[in-house]
């Protein structure tokens, strides 16, 4: 599974990716989120009551995609909630990124990890 330093530099540095999860009646969910890429991983904050959230604590496999539709970074991986406290290195890329305290937020409090099992790129 390796990944080009180009595509791991915009997983760095773009600010959206949209995030597809599943229904429990098999309906597809897609919606653009922020996110993270930290230690080969990524990392969403979002709102636990939210469609996504739901759908992930059913069936944690989920599909992302970068904006650019021209320079293709679709990854296939396993969402896992991250317990707290959330690790440092997280919390400074969203911070770095967005300016964005996740850990003082009082709606998205809950920090998924997505852990790739495939990446696709061209």
């Amino acid at each position: 599974m390796t990944l080009s330093m180009e595509a791991q530099q915009r997983l760095k540095t773009e600010k959206n990716i949209w995030l597809a999860t599943v229904r429990p009646d098999g309906r597809p969910h897609l919606t653009p989120v922020w996110f993270t890429w930290h230690a080969e991983k990524l990392y969403v904050c979002i709102q636990p009551e939210s469609v996504k959230a739901r759908n992930m604590a059913q069936n944690p496999y989920v599909a992302l995609s970068l904006e650019d539709g021209s320079s293709v970074v679709i990854g296939e991986g396993i969402a896992a909630a991250v317990p707290r406290p959330w690790p440092e290195g997280v919390r400074a890329a969203f911070q770095q990124k967005y300016d964005w305290d996740i850990v003082k937020s009082q709606d998205y409090t809950l920090l998924v990890e997505v852990t790739p099992a495939k990446w696709l790129t061209w």
